[in-house]
């Protein structure tokens, strides 16, 4: 669900996107058994699955905490916002502000744009709220884990409104990760990295034998391979897009394939974002963003490409 619409009534959405309640009720073995667990339930669908069964000590939160949430982070920004919702086991919402706060890194048409993630799990995890950037050149929307700043984690309780000043104070700090975040991407666009030596390493794990290759060289048709060369050449052709989208000179055919580390970066997230196939569960857009944000390799091309 997408709106846009003053701060002053994000609220209203949100809470029409998410129209239900989650209640715990006490859970039972064989023959009415009685136990101390109880499982967590939607007024709409029924039972949660895939939570864990939780003690009677703990609270859902609400709705209710949610939109105070939103309210909080989206004091942040001057102007209209965009709020889009997603549920997966918990709330999710991502605030997006006006065009104003778009940021260049690299001439006019690689831009980032400022997005607040909020996660309201039923995991005991707390809430979180992550300040991430969409990238205009290739539709990505990405959260990268060791930029300071970037994250706020909130406990999980109910009751969230009377906390209002808290809420509002503890979105405050992304603002600073915001700052840090287009400091690291620019920084990332002044460091060129060899594509194919990185993505070697990146995928070292999943790379096949050389007596594979060299099947695959005989004509033998070897999945490993297959899938191995095919990730390779998706993520390359992102990156050959992406540079003729944002006006960077092209790739010359037969020499070393030198590029930024953040284009590098975009290339892989957006290959998990976008590209990658998508298992059960993951076929919407904000599904997608989720998956690729805990996707171990995006993670770890973050960790190679900032420490190059």
């Amino acid at each position: 669900m997408s709106n846009v619409q003053n701060i002053s009534t994000v609220s209203a959405s949100v809470r029409s996107a998410f129209d239900f309640d989650v209640d715990k009720f006490p859970l039972f073995g064989p023959d009415n058994m009685k136990t101390d667990q109880y499982g967590l339930f939607r007024s709409d669908t029924g039972y949660i699955e895939g939570v864990k069964s939780i003690s009677g000590r703990y609270v859902p939160h609400s709705t209710d905490d949610v939109c105070a949430l939103v309210e909080a982070a989206s004091t942040m920004f001057d102007g209209d916002v965009t709020c889009k919702t997603h549920w997966n086991r918990g709330h999710y919402v991502s605030i997006q502000p006006t065009d104003e706060h778009r940021r260049a890194i690299h001439g006019k048409n690689d831009n980032i744009f400022p997005r607040v993630i909020i996660r309201g799990g039923f995991d005991g995890k707390g809430f979180h709220g992550t300040m991430g950037y969409f990238r205009d050149a290739c539709s990505n929307l990405a959260m990268m884990r060791k930029v300071a700043g970037t994250c706020v984690s909130i406990r999980h309780t109910s009751g969230l409104r009377d906390r209002m000043n808290f809420l509002v104070d503890t979105f405050g700090e992304l603002s600073e990760g915001w700052e840090n975040l287009v400091s690291v991407a620019t920084a990332m666009e002044s460091k060129n990295v060899n594509l194919d030596n990185f993505l070697g390493s990146l995928f070292a794990d999943k790379a096949p034998t050389e007596a594979e290759f060299q099947a695959a060289d005989d004509g033998d048709k070897v999945r490993k391979v297959t899938s191995y060369n095919d990730r390779i050449e998706a993520i390359t052709k992102r990156v050959v897009g992406e540079r003729a989208k944002t006006g960077r000179v092209a790739l010359e055919k037969d020499a070393p394939k030198i590029v930024s580390a953040w284009e590098m970066f975009n290339a892989v997230q957006g290959y998990y974002q976008h590209d990658a196939q998508a298992k059960k569960g993951f076929k919407s857009d904000f599904a997608r963003i989720l998956r690729s944000a805990n996707e171990r390799y995006v993670h770890q091309a973050e960790n190679l490409l900032l420490a190059a």
